[in-house]
């Protein structure tokens, strides 16, 4: 069956970003997945071209998705793929007017993430094996996820290139294939040196070969899935609530102390590779007695200033 006009500007569109954008073949899926869905959409409303489209056609479909349950953060992801698509079609002259230009995105609730305090964080890395491989290799992923606060597909997908020991940096590719540097503690850096010195040579004898920074007991690259299963497993041992204990919460845990200590909102930004400051905001959390400290100590009419 022969593709009709939506059927080929969402091939093309897709082919794009995989080619000339790099994006991840899970965004290129979700993407393929939600531009279909609108695509159905119009062609049942009377569409037959991506030049037909209209506000109508976007917002019905939205509509419809909420109806069927969608959740908030799942339309806006949908809205995105559908923005994307329609700045293509223009820079392409496939389309001559935005249709989604006045579109809302849905409100999105501002829920914090789950943060583990200091203490905990400390209560996990006690729970590691201190001499075995696989302890080793957990101690070095907790002491990098939370010393430089990396996307768990970052984390297991850190090769050993990536490493910069000397400068104490880790070159990261994150979403959208962007790049950063982020440095690390001399913390991270020791349980690193010990795991590759001690720990990853044992585990590389089992697999196939790999240039991946972190190995599975079968001696292959980790996955999202292995270390969300021994932080759980480090989490019950150090009599932690596995619900509290997550990648993210670890992420999440590296931005909040950060600010708490004082840093700079966009240098947290820079670290933790996000395209947007509100974010940020959003994944970190500054409390009301650091913000109340900060006023105090700082403002012209802040308690903690001499008054002349």
């Amino acid at each position: 069956m022969a593709e009709d006009a939506f059927a080929r500007a969402l091939r093309e569109f897709l082919e794009h970003g995989a080619l000339e954008r790099g994006l991840s073949p899970r965004t290129l899926e979700a993407y393929g997945r939600d531009l279909r869905g609108l695509a159905a959409h119009a062609r049942a409303a009377g569409a037959a071209h991506p030049r037909e489209l209209t506000r109508d056609h976007v917002t019905g479909w939205l509509g419809a998705l909420e109806a069927r349950g969608v959740g908030p953060r799942s339309r806006a992801r949908a809205l995105v793929a559908v923005r994307r698509l329609t700045r293509f079609l223009l820079a392409t002259g496939a389309i001559a007017k935005d249709p989604v230009e006045a579109v809302l995105a849905p409100r999105l609730p501002r829920a914090l993430p789950k943060r583990l305090l200091p203490a905990e964080i400390d209560a996990l890395l006690r729970a590691t094996d201190p001499v075995g491989p696989l302890g080793l290799r957990d101690r070095a992923m907790l002491e990098v996820g939370y010393g430089a606060g990396l996307r768990v597909s970052e984390l297991v997908g850190l090769p050993l290139a990536a490493l910069d020991r000397r400068g104490g940096l880790l070159r990261v590719l994150g979403k959208g294939r962007r790049e950063r540097l982020v440095p690390l503690g001399e913390p991270a850096l020791d349980a690193l040196d010990a795991w590759l010195a001690q720990g990853r040579p044992r585990l590389l004898r089992r697999g196939a070969g790999t240039d991946a920074v972190f190995l599975s007991e079968r001696g292959r690259a980790m996955t999202r899935q292995n270390f969300f299963a021994r932080l759980r497993r480090l989490a019950l041992r150090a009599g932690l609530p596995r619900a509290r204990v997550s990648p993210h919460a670890l992420r999440h845990a590296f931005a909040s102390d950060l600010l708490e200590g004082g840093a700079d909102l966009r240098a947290v930004q820079t670290m933790l590779g996000h395209a947007d400051l509100a974010t940020t905001e959003i994944y970190t959390h500054v409390t009301r007695t650091r913000l109340r400290e900060t006023v105090e100590a700082r403002h012209p009419r802040g308690a903690g200033r001499a008054r002349p």
